[in-house]
């Protein structure tokens, strides 16, 4: 179930979103809010905070441009009855938030770590040895307080992963963000990095269904 209050984490969630992906600026809606994202697999998304039947059907049924997505801050089980045919579920997804700190994360032996700024987002890159790709991730202030920032396309690579690389890509995120005057981290992430983010201090606050329109693919099965 949603923490009290999980709903004003969404909307940092969403505030944070779209400086790191270049969407366009949420619209309100009754129930939430539209976004527009502008690719090809992923159209625009409609996110609501406390869904209910009676609106996910609404937004469902009046759905018909395909690779649409829904994110409802719910348990997969308890809205797949509100939706037809067509909607694909993706991996359920995690609303998490931690305190922001100083800090000052260790680089493993053999990995080097850079760090850029562009358009309010914070990008960490981290290499081994022979400069190949070993993990990386960026960080994005709220467009309205900047209060917030929202960590996003954390990715370690397979054959480095279990060494520490998540956490120091996460640490040093966290870090610039409270440097640059952000005092709350949010994400959210896959059954996998929840574990990993729970580590390092950062709290559950709801689950999220994540799914998308795309009915051409029930004319196959």
């Amino acid at each position: 179930m949603p923490d009290a209050g999980s709903g004003e984490f969404v909307r940092a969630w969403i505030d944070g979103w779209v400086v790191s992906r270049g969407a366009a600026d949420p619209t309100g809606e009754p129930w939430g809010w539209t976004i527009d994202v502008g690719q090809s697999r992923h159209v625009r998304r409609h996110v609501l905070p406390d869904p209910t039947e009676t609106a996910v059907r609404k937004v469902a049924d009046g759905t018909g441009v395909p690779w649409t997505w829904l994110k409802l801050f719910a348990e997969d089980d308890e809205v797949r009855p509100w939706v037809g045919p067509g909607w694909r579920f993706g991996p359920p997804g995690f609303l998490m938030t931690c305190p922001l700190a100083a800090e000052r994360p260790a680089v493993p032996a053999g990995y080097t770590v850079t760090t850029w700024a562009r358009g309010g987002v914070t990008r960490v890159l981290v290499r081994d040895a022979d400069g190949c790709f070993a993990a990386r991730g960026q960080i994005a202030r709220g467009s309205r307080s900047g209060a917030s920032a929202v960590a996003d396309q954390i990715e370690t690579a397979p054959e480095h992963r279990r060494r520490g690389l998540g956490g120091l890509v996460m640490r040093t995120l966290q870090n610039a963000a409270h440097e640059a005057g952000a005092r709350t981290g949010v994400l959210v992430g896959t059954t996998e990095g929840r574990a990993l983010y729970a580590s390092l201090g950062w709290t559950t606050r709801s689950p999220m269904a994540s799914l998308w329109y795309e009915p051409t693919a029930d004319a196959g099965e």
